[in-house]
């Protein structure tokens, strides 16, 4: 496995319409000494605030979501392809019933104290700038509410601060 190497956010060119939403990635955060993580394919990239911003969405009722709430920093993840089965496990199974993350083999490391995977493909670093629950009172176009929460389990909106992506060929 080659080593990783830092990127600079304008050399980050990724497509996230196809490295979020159809390839998905991992969000880690760690809490108490514990790293959870789980699979996501929604969020994004681009500029909030003045900084290089990374956004994602967290349903309340995910492990998960205590791990990034009570963390500063949290990661994204991008595997590759042969990792699929991964990214379907971590999305199929709580962390709260088994250690999704021995279990897979993936190996830990850390970066300004927020957990990447040493398997992942690129591993974007974040400082949390900003949480927010979504309601259902603000959706304008009525569509996103009825497809996509008919149980009305909103998720929270994280908007981090970019500070270190790491990437291998």
């Amino acid at each position: 496995m080659t080593a990783f190497r830092e990127i600079q956010p304008t050399d980050f060119t990724i497509n996230p319409f196809e490295r979020i939403g159809k390839e998905w990635m991992l969000i880690a955060a760690a809490r108490d000494g514990a790293v959870n993580a789980m699979t996501a394919a929604w969020g994004g990239f681009g500029v909030m605030w003045r900084r290089n911003a990374a956004f994602m969405v967290i349903r309340p009722q995910r492990f998960t979501k205590e791990f990034v709430d009570a963390a500063p920093v949290f990661s994204l993840n991008f595997l590759g392809p042969e990792r699929r089965e991964t990214l379907d496990y971590f999305g199929s199974v709580s962390g709260r019933d088994e250690d999704k993350i021995g279990k897979s083999g993936l190996a830990v490391d850390f970066s300004d104290q927020a957990p990447y995977f040493a398997e992942a493909k690129l591993a974007v670093i974040c400082r949390k700038l900003y949480a927010q629950p979504y309601k259902g009172e603000f959706f304008i176009d009525p569509r996103p509410e009825r497809d996509c929460y008919p149980q009305k389990d909103y998720h929270t909106l994280y908007v981090g601060e970019v500070i270190r992506i790491l990437a291998r060929d």
